[in-house]
């Protein structure tokens, strides 16, 4: 991808993403003139990045005040909140200063999260360096720290000013990240466009080069996934919960392992056991369902989990968002691109949905 294309999204306000190569220039663009300030939120092992990012910040005239957190899910909790709160008052930041991210989903979902309480709300310009966070965290508005009981329990709903998603910051990406965010990807295949399902299995290998117009493609169409919509449902009263097609399972397999397995390998567990459990249902063609597993098997990602750990998983999904009255709600196929809700009523059709995935 050689030009830069500008993508409009939409939620409580509308706000652009800039998608290329080479946007570091786009980042004091997207922050404006008005902004003096900014808090640069970042993981740790992106020092040399967050450094240079500051520089031109700093050249261009604008304050940047670095703030370095712990890299993962480690860095999404109210302790790292309570002094970015702290730095933001010793610094004095106004309305008037922003909060940029730089780094994956967790830095994004945290930077958020931060913005969106100082001063009830700055504005925070997001530049995702992960797939995952390209295609999904930094987009749509959720922010978010996790608490002991689960992840993302508490947060808000607050736009970007702008998301910079630069395809250059991909390419030393490890591939355990990249199948991070390969599942995602693939989940906006199954529940929305399923031309990004053939565009994978058409040519593996170039669908997996982040330098190739394919990879390129693929990032693009699973953002118009999620901007078409969070654009008509912006605080998942109905139509968003389809972008949890895998998170519930995968949301409690997080909190099993504590936070130590990837996202998107989660989430492509959870992908498999709901395809098992709209099979069961009746509600889903063998085809579809076992494309699931044979897909994400071809990106190296996991498709399977311990039996034993059942019991642990089952109480997990239980304080899942989705919830209603103490019953379990799934986001399931009934065709590939068509995806509705399954009410669970008992456990054991979950747990036997969950036998076929059981390792």
């Amino acid at each position: 991808m050689t030009r830069i294309e500008r993508i409009s999204a939409s939620g409580q306000s509308t706000y652009e993403i800039v998608l290329g190569r080479g946007l570091l220039d786009e980042v004091a663009t997207s922050l404006g003139t008005a902004v003096k300030k900014v808090l640069l939120v970042y993981p740790e092992p992106l020092q040399n990045s967050a450094d240079s990012l500051a520089d031109s910040l700093s050249e261009k005239g604008l304050e940047v005040w670095q703030f370095p957190v712990a890299d993962g899910e480690d860095a999404k909790t109210d302790r790292w909140l309570a002094v970015a709160w702290s730095s933001l008052g010793q610094a004095g930041f106004s309305r008037s200063d922003a909060v940029v991210s730089l780094g994956g989903g967790t830095t994004t979902d945290l930077a958020g999260f931060i913005a969106s309480t100082w001063l009830r709300g700055i504005p925070v310009v997001h530049i995702p360096t992960t797939l995952l966070a390209m295609v999904d965290a930094a987009i749509g508005g959720k922010t978010g720290i996790n608490t002991l009981e689960g992840k993302n329990l508490v947060g808000a709903f607050f736009d970007p000013k702008s998301v910079i998603a630069d395809l250059d910051s991909l390419e030393t990406l490890p591939k355990i990240e990249l199948g991070s965010g390969f599942a995602e990807i693939i989940k906006c295949g199954f529940i929305a466009d399923p031309e990004i399902l053939n565009l994978i299995e058409e040519d593996l290998t170039e669908a997996t080069d982040t330098k190739s117009e394919r990879f390129a493609e693929l990032v693009r169409r699973a953002i118009a996934v999620k901007v078409d919509v969070v654009g008509r449902d912006f605080k998942e009263s109905n139509l968003r919960e389809i972008l949890n097609y895998g998170h519930t399972l995968g949301h409690s397999i997080e909190l099993a392992e504590h936070f130590k397995i990837k996202h998107g390998h989660a989430v492509s567990i959870g992908m498999c056991f709901v395809a098992e459990l709209a099979r069961l249902t009746a509600k889903l063609s063998d085809e579809v369902a076992d494309r699931h597993s044979e897909l994400l098997s071809k990106i190296g990602l996991p498709t399977k989990y311990p039996k034993e750990r059942w019991e642990a998983l089952y109480k997990g999904m239980q304080i899942d968002k989705k919830s209603r009255g103490g019953i379990l709600r799934f986001v399931v196929l009934e065709g590939l691109g068509r995806p509705t809700i399954l009410e669970a009523q008992t456990e054991e059709i979950l747990f036997q949905a969950f036998l076929e995935i059981a390792s």
